[in-house]
C-alpha cells in the first residue's frame, strides 16, 4: 500500500519477520531434525557419530510391525480419545443449543459460559493430582463416599484397575475441553445468517427441527474443524496421562506420546527410535485429517462444480461446431 509516495507493504514484512524466526528456529528445524534421527542409529547420553543405517526405514518398520508397547499405545490413545470425545461434542452441542436458542433465553450466560470454560485454564499438573487425590487408596474421597452410602465393605483401589484408570484419564481430558468445543461451536452459531432462523421460526419449525436442520448444517465447517484439531490433540495426549499415572497401570494409560517420552529420555535413550514413532505419529495425523476432510467435503458444491464443468465444456464444444 501507497500513501503520499510512502510504500508500506514493507512494514508488514518486518512485523511478521519474529514469528516467521520464531516457527523456523522452533518449530521447523526441530521438525526436520526428528524426520533426519528417524533414519539414524543416534541413542544414548554420550554424543557419538550419528550414521544413515543400511536400511533407512528400519527404526520404523520395527516400531509398526515389532514393537508390541507402541501398538499397545496406539490402540490406548484411541480409545482414550473417542471415550473422551464423544460425549465432549454430545454436551458441546446440548449446551451450544441452550445458549443460542432464541426461545428459552438463558439469563446470565456469560457467568455460566466462563464457569463451564474454567477447567481448560487450569493446569494440567493441578488436575491430575486432583484426581489422584480423589482416587487415592486406602484413604480417599471417593473411597470415603462409597463405604458412607455402602456401596462397597472395604477400600477399593480404583487406580490399579486397567479400565477404570482409562476412564479416569478419558473424563479428565472430557472435562477439560468440552468447554472450549463449546465455545467455538456458539462462535459458529453466531456466524449463521439470522435471516434462516427467521425463515424456520415463520414456517412453524419446533427449536428441534430448527437446531437439526439449519444449525447443525450450517455449522459443518467449525464441526470439521473440532474434530480434527481434536483429534490431532488426542494423538499428541501426554501430559494428563504421564502425570496422572505416568502411564500405568500396566501401560493401561501409556498414549503414544507417552511411550515416545520413554523411548527418547528414558533407559537407553534411543532417540532414533522415538523420532521414527514420532513421524509414524504425524502421517497417522496427515491420513487421518486428510479422511475427515474427504468425508465431510461439502458434496452439494462439488456436483455442481461438476455441472458447471460439464456445461462449459457443451458451451465450448456448440462454440467450436459453430
Amino acid at each position: 500500500m501507497r500513501h503520499k509516495g510512502v510504500n508500506y507493504s514493507k512494514y508488514g514484512y518486518l512485523f511478521s519477520l519474529p514469528f516467521v524466526l520464531a516457527f523456523l528456529v522452533f518449530s521447523l528445524y526441530p521438525t526436520l531434525y526428528t524426520a533426519v534421527i528417524g533414519f539414524t542409529d543416534m541413542k544414548g547420553l554420550i554424543p557419538k557419530p550419528i550414521h544413515i543405517l543400511d536400511n533407512p526405514f528400519q527404526n520404523f518398520t520395527d516400531i509398526l510391525f515389532h514393537n508390541v508397547s507402541f501398538r499397545k499405545s496406539l490402540i490406548n490413545t484411541g480409545i482414550i480419545w473417542i471415550a473422551n470425545f464423544v460425549p465432549q461434542i454430545l454436551l458441546a452441542l446440548l449446551l451450544t443449543a441452550w445458549f443460542t436458542s432464541r426461545r428459552s433465553k438463558v439469563r446470565g450466560q456469560g457467568t455460566f459460559k466462563v464457569l463451564l470454560y474454567m477447567p481448560n485454564i487450569i493446569t494440567a499438573s493441578t488436575i491430575a493430582v486432583l484426581f489422584n487425590s480423589l482416587f487415592a487408596y486406602p484413604m480417599g474421597p471417593v473411597n470415603s463416599l462409597f463405604e458412607m452410602l455402602g456401596w462397597t465393605d472395604s477400600a477399593v483401589f480404583f487406580l490399579q484397575d486397567k479400565t477404570t484408570a482409562r476412564g479416569i484419564v478419558a473424563f479428565i481430558q472430557f472435562w477439560m475441553w468440552y468447554g472450549n468445543t463449546m465455545i467455538i461451536l456458539i462462535a459458529g452459531v453466531m456466524g449463521i445468517n439470522p435471516a434462516l432462523f427467521e425463515a424456520a421460526a415463520m414456517d412453524g419449525a419446533s427449536g428441534f427441527q430448527t437446531f437439526f436442520r439449519v444449525t447443525l448444517p450450517s455449522l459443518k465447517t467449525i464441526m470439521l474443524y473440532t474434530l480434527i484439531t481434536s483429534m490431532i490433540g488426542g494423538l499428541q495426549m501426554f501430559d494428563i496421562p504421564q502425570m496422572f499415572l505416568a502411564g500405568g497401570p500396566d501401560d493401561s494409560t501409556m498414549t503414544t506420546s507417552v511411550f515416545i517420552y520413554g523411548q527418547a529420555f528414558k533407559g537407553s535413550y534411543m532417540y532414533n527410535t522415538a523420532a521414527a514413532a514420532s513421524m509414524i505419529m504425524f502421517v497417522i495425523a496427515g491420513i487421518l485429517s486428510g479422511l475427515l476432510f474427504y468425508f465431510m467435503r461439502d458434496r452439494d458444491a462439488a456436483r455442481l462444480k461438476k455441472v458447471q464443468k460439464k456445461m462449459n465444456k457443451a458451451a465450448q464444444a456448440a462454440a467450436r461446431g459453430m
